[in-house]
């Protein structure tokens, strides 16, 4: 049974916070929906609302990381770059600011539709430099993203996991490091974010059907050191599988595709997500699976990579985790 965590995010930034007074908490009309509520009414000395004006927030953020502080923005991770491109350029990235963007509600983890799910938020972060990209997987990592976002001397995008969130790891974010969760010899499964609770759903089901899974969970998506994957990829048989929460264009896969490319490796790789669309609105479960994002998925895709069909049906596969999206967790639902 996995453990679930509630509101990690809350516990972990007012603690951060307050042992680090120069930590400003920056919010863009979306305080309670980031967990920072709490923190607003017991220490509104450290807290500023800039209201619905993310172009504004981002740029004054840029004028106190100048002066010294260290401003943590709290908004749906879709507001943090689609409405601020300009002002993140030119007053957070180009300066190499230490603001930290805390972007929830990543991919399709809300049913808001098109309008609040990031789903092209790694490419667009990717290709804008002195940007880092850390994404968090389960509890574990929400409760140590602060850390780790301040431990970068620039501009930093968190993918961060809010509500009821599991725990599937027993150690904080490592900056720069994957987590080797399998070491199998026949496909290399690379997983983020919340892909990462799917392949797992499966791995029991792969490997009672005789298919050796090495599995890798990415939480540094940029900047990214290749040689570790490259000596992965190249301990396998068959060839590798990116699942993310993310188009397939521009993310993870597309960052395996690359370094796999200009290493000229020579083996099959099969990229899952989003395909050229945007996601309507529904809950996790049922969007995951909608837009093969799912365990099931994952398992088609390494049938694809083996050329054979494992028999896995989804009865076989670990139950889906199934989040409420609705008044009793969110009046809202967003």
């Amino acid at each position: 049974m996995v453990e679930m965590v509630n509101r990690p995010y809350a516990g972990a930034f007012e603690k951060f916070a307050v042992a680090n007074p120069d930590v400003l908490c920056l919010s863009a009309d979306l305080t309670s929906s980031c967990e920072i509520d709490g923190f607003r009414d017991r220490h509104p000395e450290q807290f500023l609302s800039l209201g619905m004006a993310e172009q504004n927030m981002m740029s004054f953020a840029g004028g106190l990381g100048l002066a010294g502080f260290r401003p943590f923005l709290h908004s749906f991770g879709v507001f943090l770059y689609r409405r601020p491109y300009d002002q993140l350029m030119a007053s957070v990235a180009y300066p190499r600011r230490k603001v930290r963007l805390m972007g929830f509600l990543p991919g399709i983890t809300t049913p808001g539709g098109m309008t609040h799910q990031a789903i092209e938020d790694v490419a667009v972060m990717r290709s804008i430099p002195n940007m880092t990209i850390l994404e968090t997987g389960d509890a574990t990592e929400v409760e140590s993203i602060c850390e780790a976002a301040d431990s970068i001397d620039g501009p930093v995008y968190c993918r961060v996991l809010r509500g009821s969130v599991p725990r599937l790891f027993d150690t904080p974010i490592e900056v720069g490091r994957m987590r080797e969760l399998a070491m199998g010899e026949d496909v290399l499964v690379v997983t983020s974010g919340i892909a990462t609770e799917e392949a797992l759903r499966a791995r029991d089901a792969l490997s009672g059907a005789g298919v050796s899974i090495r599995h890798l969970h990415i939480n540094t998506i940029k900047p990214f050191d290749p040689q570790p994957l490259l000596d992965h990829i190249a301990s396998v048989k068959k060839g590798v599988v990116v699942l993310e929460n993310h188009v397939i264009d521009g993310g993870v896969g597309s960052l395996v595709a690359e370094i796999m490319a200009e290493n000229a490796v020579g083996k099959p790789l099969v990229r899952l997500g989003l395909r050229d669309t945007y996601a309507h609105g529904g809950s996790r479960a049922y969007l995951m699976k909608h837009y093969g994002l799912d365990a099931a998925a994952l398992v088609a895709g390494i049938e694809k990579i083996i050329g054979a069909k494992t028999g896995i049906t989804e009865d076989a596969l670990a139950v889906a985790r199934v989040d409420a999206v609705h008044s009793a967790v969110k009046a809202e639902a967003l």
